[in-house]
């Protein structure tokens, strides 16, 4: 190996033990370590280092112009309530723990088939924490299971993850490689994940602890008291409080229902809802927000119909009012708040009370905490003003265009059919749902690019030029030659140690660095030993996600650690005999599948 060979090699070395030791941002380390590379190759002129152009080609790679695509497909079925829409039905009212896994995990591994795990996740969770709530199912027996079962369903399909569609990328540029359609990853990924699954049904119970979340949403001392009605024509009419899914609101309370002038406390779970209802609530902020959002119900106040421009470019906004806003001691409707702040109040706190009375009628006092919906230009214009101590506004509240729901699961559905059926590539079908998500108003373009993750596609792109040094240096040739002495020329052998060095990889730095990394080793192993390098692309896709021992080697096993409430010792007790389950499963199939 030529002195290329070895200084790519100490390159790595060093972005390995700078991921491990968190000492820097991911892209920071992976740009410093491209940079440097593009350097030494300018001053010596060597021919054994990328240049500048290839270096940076991997920024066009079709996995990667793919992944940023499927962001944005995923942003339409968020905005339009399209998952949550098909989920809450689903999951019903399990009474265990494994009764909940039953009905969760196989729905969230077949969702995260065709979306990006991190937003299947981010729905479930809310979900999840109102079940264990309801039923006192200790969080930590569902949540880790979750983040499993979407990085197995994630193995099920070529969109399933981001790491797929780049080594897909890295197949299809370097050549030689036989086409894999959308479903063929799955010959291998369902064995995997059916395993996985049975695991996860016999032994999470025994080895995951009894636990709750570190933060309930109980936490949260504001509490507002809020209006809502029921949208006449939509789908809450006709349905009892319980169905409807209102009685068991985590960190909400249903108060009492205004109809035809007559009020109803005490309300039973059995009530059945009718158009107009007044449904008054009072809980935290959160949910507060996740009532708004529910398909069939509207703002109690008209006020949120007078605003200008439409509900879908608004948010919601926070504000404590001060003892100078020429609004305290009137009520809302006298003080015309509406029209002073382009604002409407949706809910009001004042110190844990629950307030009586429409919102419109309730009197403003010094300190209220009122929760509004305006447009982003509230910030701008009142954050500094007199009449409020503090605004804040408050993510990912923009209401949902329900009425949009099935365009974008339709769209969607379009996008698989065509990929699957070849009838268009992967990345001509993402292309087309993407600009069908926005032609259809399922997102706005201001949301299709808060949606995209951009340094999860920055590291993407710097990997695979870190990856094109290790191949052009020689690097990759020389440690594929070593494998292969060490497994005395077995292909099968050779396939195991890629794939544990792969799943090594995924569990101390990102799961798509690691798969550019071991691509070129795998390659040039396939052309020494002389057989089929499909076998090698399939097992670092499948190891590459295989990432359950540690909290930080899957974005979604960090997203369940504190509602979960779990410890480091969690995950390896429970995880490490999954990354055995998977690489068993993998190395025995691949090669019968796809034939060395």
């Amino acid at each position: 190996m030529e002195w290329e060979g070895w200084f790519t090699i100490g390159v790595v070395v060093v972005v390995l033990a700078a991921l491990m030791g968190n000492m820097a941002p991911t892209v920071f380390v992976m740009f410093a370590a491209i940079g440097l590379i593009m350097t030494v190759q300018a001053i010596t002129g060597t021919d054994g280092l990328p240049s500048p152009d290839q270096a940076v080609a991997g920024f066009g790679n079709s996995g990667l112009v793919t992944v940023g695509l499927l962001f944005v497909v995923v942003a339409g079925l968020v905005y339009t309530g399209s998952v949550n829409r098909l989920l809450t039905p689903l999951l019903g009212r399990p009474k265990s723990a494994r009764g909940a896994q039953l009905r969760i995990l196989p729905l969230a591994t077949g969702m995260s088939a065709f979306l990006n795990n991190t937003p299947v996740v981010a729905m479930f969770i809310p979900v999840i924490s109102d079940l264990c709530k309801r039923t006192g199912i200790p969080a930590s027996k569902l949540m880790l299971p979750l983040s499993y079962a979407t990085i197995f369903g994630g193995t099920c399909t070529l969109i399933g993850t981001s790491t797929n569609l780049v080594v897909y990328g890295l197949m299809m540029r370097h050549g030689g490689v036989a086409d894999m359609g959308i479903f063929e990853l799955g010959w291998v990924g369902v064995p995997a994940a059916a395993a996985g699954l049975a695991y996860i049904f016999l032994f999470s119970n025994r080895l995951l602890p009894s636990r709750g979340a570190a933060v309930t949403l109980d936490d949260n001392p504001r509490e507002y008291t809020v209006e809502v009605v029921v949208a006449p024509n939509g789908p809450m009419v006709g349905k009892t409080i319980e169905a409807a899914g209102l009685r068991h609101l985590p960190g909400l309370f249903l108060i009492e229902i205004e109809r035809d002038g007559r009020v109803i406390p005490a309300v039973s779970s059995s009530e059945v809802l009718q158009s107009d209802d007044r449904l008054v609530f009072a809980g935290v902020v959160d949910s507060v927000s996740d009532l708004h959002q529910m398909p069939g119900i509207a703002p109690a106040t008209n006020q949120v119909f007078k605003l200008k421009g439409p509900r879908d470019q608004r948010l919601l906004i926070e504000a404590v009012v001060s003892h100078k806003c020429p609004v305290v001691g009137k009520s809302i409707r006298e003080g015309r708040f509406r029209h002073r702040y382009d604002a409407a109040v949706i809910a009001v706190g004042r110190g844990g009370q629950r307030l009586p009375g429409k919102i419109g009628d309730l009197v403003l006092h010094a300190g209220d905490t009122l929760l509004l919906e305006s447009h982003g230009d509230f910030l701008r214009k009142f954050s500094n003003s007199q009449d409020f101590y503090l605004v804040s506004s408050r993510e990912d509240t923009t209401p949902r265009r329900h009425h949009l729901a099935w365009v974008a699961i339709a769209i969607l559905m379009g996008m698989v059919l065509l990929a699957a059926t070849e009838t268009l590539s992967m990345l001509n079908a993402s292309l087309l749902a993407a600009g069908l998500m926005l032609a259809a108003g399922c997102c706005t373009g201001d949301e299709a690019r808060r949606s995209i993750d951009w340094p999860v596609l920055l590291v993407i792109g710097a990997a695979l030029g870190l990856g094109q040094a290790m191949t052009q240096s020689g690097a990759a040739t020389s440690i594929a030659e070593y494998l292969i002495s060490l497994a005395g020329g077995s292909p099968w052998l050779v396939l195991l140690m890629v794939f544990a060095v792969t799943s090594l990889f995924t569990e101390l730095i990102t799961n798509n660095a690691a798969a550019v990394l071991i691509f070129p080793i795998a390659i040039a192993s396939a052309e020494r030993l002389g057989v089929n390098a499909t076998p090698f692309m399939a097992s670092i896709m499948m190891a590459a996600s295989a990432s359950f021992s540690t909290p930080f080697g899957y974005q979604t096993n960090l997203m369940v650690y504190g509602p979960g409430g779990y410890q480091f010792a969690d995950y390896v007790r429970f995880g490490i005999p999954l990354n055995f389950i998977v690489m068993v499963v993998v190395v025995a199939l691949a090669p019968l599948v796809w034939h060395f």
